[in-house]
């Protein structure tokens, strides 16, 4: 890889730092063709992506951002799972470990907090946006349900009642 290549991957790098919700480092040693194409699957169907880089030229693309604190998570062979998502990397990253010895999380950053494993599996846990998006549309739509019942039931309640002083007037 010559300097313009290298230079051209700590750019990727850094924009992935900068704009991902979360970014989670992981020991993959071990891991086949088969088992890594797995997770990039996953990730993909996720909404994240999985990244391999150097770690020399990761942390220097590290430099400055907000995610700077997993400089030193970066040592042996690792792997960078991250998406725009807070969650969803999280969530693919914490999945594959526990069907997977060979896969290992290390830690990872939300920002510009840093996070060990406990908080990736913590963030693993929370809902993701997508479900916290139809809590709030369905939140929302309930006011509007439990009204319109309110407002049909005397109707019907009063046409109960008149039917039956009707079955009773009739008898």
């Amino acid at each position: 890889m010559d300097r313009a290549q290298k230079e051209q991957l700590v750019d990727e790098l850094g924009q992935i730092f900068e704009s991902s919700g979360v970014v989670v480092v992981s020991h993959y040693a071990g891991l086949t063709v088969a088992e890594m194409q797995d997770l990039r699957a996953k990730a993909r169907e996720a909404g994240g992506s999985v990244r391999v880089a150097k770690n020399r030229l990761a942390k220097i693309a590290l430099e400055g951002k907000p995610c700077e604190s997993i400089a030193d998570l970066l040592t042996g062979m690792t792997v960078l799972t991250y998406s725009e998502d807070p969650v969803a990397a999280a969530k693919v990253a914490q999945d594959y470990a526990k069907g997977n010895d060979k896969f290992v999380i290390l830690g990872g950053a939300m920002g510009e907090n840093a996070l060990d494993v406990a908080g990736v599996e913590a963030v693993s846990k929370m809902p993701s946006r997508e479900e916290l998006i139809s809590t709030i549309a369905g939140m929302l739509g309930a006011p509007a349900s439990n009204i319109a019942g309110a407002i049909g039931a005397p109707a019907s309640n009063i046409a109960s009642i008149l039917s039956t002083i009707e079955d009773k007037a009739a008898a």
